[in-house]
């Protein structure tokens, strides 16, 4: 199936709050939220001005999978599932049962959801990255399993604190 077909794929299915997974080739995945409408959020490149989209293209020729995260600024994006960014061999799927997290409800996906679309972060390789947000947004706890040697669905405190800021109360 190719790429574009499992866009399609994911839009037929995917539910608010599902976690998107971006699978890239050299073996780490990049991850989004779905929102509906074709519309996932995840973190992108903080500055997409022209110069900075010259270099980011830069980067990403000579890092093709991840040139974006050594420009360590990023920001939450809202953007449709087929215009997300992604190197060539990616592939992209719900995959909410790589977590043993249990969902908020909808109303909470939303309002983490509004409250973090547009906000400016730094990225952290380990201990604040997209799986993170992801996470965060669906259950409220921000994880990542996808570091070697860390227990899985253990909870970053210290991302779901600052994550938390950004969220308005009920």
């Amino acid at each position: 199936m190719d790429y574009q077909e499992q866009v399609e794929n994911v839009i037929s299915s995917a539910q608010l709050g599902d976690l998107i997974e971006f699978s890239y080739p050299i073996g780490y995945s990049h991850w989004g939220v779905y929102e509906g409408d074709g519309y996932v959020l995840h973190f992108a490149v903080a500055d997409e001005s022209k110069v900075m989209s010259r270099f980011r293209g830069f980067l990403q020729t000579i890092f093709p999978a991840c040139g974006d995260l050594l420009l360590g600024e990023t920001k939450i994006r809202r953007q449709l599932l087929a215009e997300v960014n992604v190197p060539k061999g990616a592939r992209v799927s719900v995959s909410n049962s790589l977590h043993d997290l249990q969902p908020s409800p909808p109303d909470e996906i939303r309002r983490r959801l509004n409250g973090l679309v547009d906000k400016e972060f730094t990225y952290k390789l380990l201990t604040f990255n997209c799986e993170h947000f992801a996470t965060f947004v669906r259950s409220g706890k921000a994880v990542c399993n996808q570091i070697p040697g860390k227990e899985k669905d253990n909870e970053c405190v210290e991302a779901t604190q600052l994550f938390s800021l950004f969220v308005p109360a009920c």
